[in-house]
């Protein structure tokens, strides 16, 4: 089970991410309908377009991006005239505190421009309008959505009425009641309901549009709706020092759980900075544990044993056959053979000729007694003449083989 444990990891993520593959090819099949609205997204409502543009709409300001809240921004911001505030959200949720300090912020010169489809209530109530959505009405999904969004500038202040419309999703807004004194008409929708609004606050003015979808990459890049921003965005100043693209309420909006489902399960998981990095050191450390563990490894070598010598096992145990068959004659004579065997191998002496050259030779060579080397011999010579040999010769013999081989 231990071997086996490595491949049963790696068969789980092989097919983990296969299926993450699958989901991942299925969906670039499909139109992401995702309500992203995010700067860097270029999905179809991402807000990739609408940001990149604003360098050119705005060529001497500088573009910044804002994730503090107004509290904090406000304080840090010490040149407050000349700026613009870029706030694109599905749901604009301030609270009193910080609804003070954007009223403020424009009052004293600044231009806060505000598009979403839900405002909060305090909101609603310090700006003095009423939509038909309350901060409780989360919207439906995209797929639930009509059809096609047709939306109008007015005239004036612009210089005629134009019709910008695009297939999409129809994600927007209304007021059904606002201060007539202090609200300039901007814009409506195909039902002639006011979707755009300008409020005059001290030196400053807060723009309120409520059809937020219209910043998207799909609107903006079907047909000539370019110009409906180019159109809506020439109502801030051009002389503006600095443009601040606003992401606070948006990611507020998500840190409350907004769109969870649109999100997918890894948003879930990688919500909670803690549990992310978890999860990720965890799958780090069994990709290692896979990558070493599935490496080819080389068996033990087991301890080899020094081979042994069993030639001399082998010679008695032949001497001991002969002995039990009381043939000494043949086994005297195989011993002979082996004798010259060993003389012709070790001393490279000729054996062909048992003579007293090759006596005197094999003395020279060995150094062996030459009267024991004539007696051993000779009685080789013996053995090959004799009828039998008996058990006191074949002793003798073995003693005088066995006193030269230990010389």
């Amino acid at each position: 089970m231990k071997k086996a444990f490595p491949y049963i990891i790696g068969s789980l993520v092989l097919i983990a991410a296969v299926a993450l593959s699958l989901t991942m090819r299925k969906g670039e099949r499909q139109l992401n309908e995702r309500l992203s609205f995010y700067r860097k997204d270029k999905i179809p409502y991402g807000t990739y377009v609408a940001y990149e543009n604003l360098k050119y709409i705005f060529p001497d300001a500088k573009v910044k991006v804002n994730r503090l809240s107004p509290e904090r921004w406000y304080v840090d911001s010490n040149s407050f005239p000349r700026q613009a505030m870029i706030i694109i959200t599905p749901q604009f949720l301030p609270d009193e505190n910080e609804m003070d300090k954007l009223i403020a912020f424009a009052q004293k010169g600044n231009n806060v421009f505000i598009s979403t489809r839900v405002l909060s209530y305090d909101a609603q109530e310090m700006l003095h309008c009423r939509t038909p959505y309350s901060e409780f009405a989360f919207f439906a999904a995209a797929s639930e959505m009509d059809d096609t969004l047709n939306v109008l500038l007015n005239n004036p202040p612009f210089t005629e009425k134009i019709n910008f419309i695009y297939p999409g999703k129809r994600f927007e807004s209304h007021l059904y009641k606002y201060d007539t004194a202090a609200t300039n008409i901007l814009g409506t929708n195909k039902d002639e309901f006011k979707n755009f609004v300008q409020l005059k606050t001290g030196k400053g003015n807060i723009f309120l549009h409520l059809a937020p979808i219209v910043f998207t990459n799909y609107f903006l890049l079907h047909k000539d709706n370019a110009g409906y921003y180019d159109k809506v965005m020439s109502l801030l100043p051009k002389e503006v020092v600095s443009v601040t693209w606003d992401e606070y309420y948006l990611h507020k909006l998500y840190e409350g759980n907004y769109n969870r489902g649109n999100k997918g399960w890894l948003y879930v998981l990688f919500k909670y900075p803690a549990f992310k990095w978890g999860l990720l050191t965890a799958i780090i450390t069994i990709g290692l544990f896979i990558l070493l563990e599935a490496r080819r490894k080389q068996r033990y070598i087991p301890l080899m044993a020094k081979p042994k010598n069993d030639s001399l096992d082998f010679v008695k145990t032949i001497g001991r056959l002969y002995y039990e068959k009381n043939d000494h004659r043949d086994l005297a004579r195989k011993m002979g053979l082996y004798f010259l065997d060993h003389i012709r191998n070790t001393y490279k002496l000729s054996t062909g000729k048992l003579d007293d050259d090759f006596i005197r030779n094999l003395h020279f060579k060995s150094g062996y007694n030459e009267s024991e080397l004539k007696k051993i011999v000779s009685f080789i010579k013996f053995v090959d003449e004799a009828p039998g040999v008996s058990d006191a010769q074949l002793v003798e013999f073995h003693r005088d083989l066995e006193s030269f081989y230990k010389h």
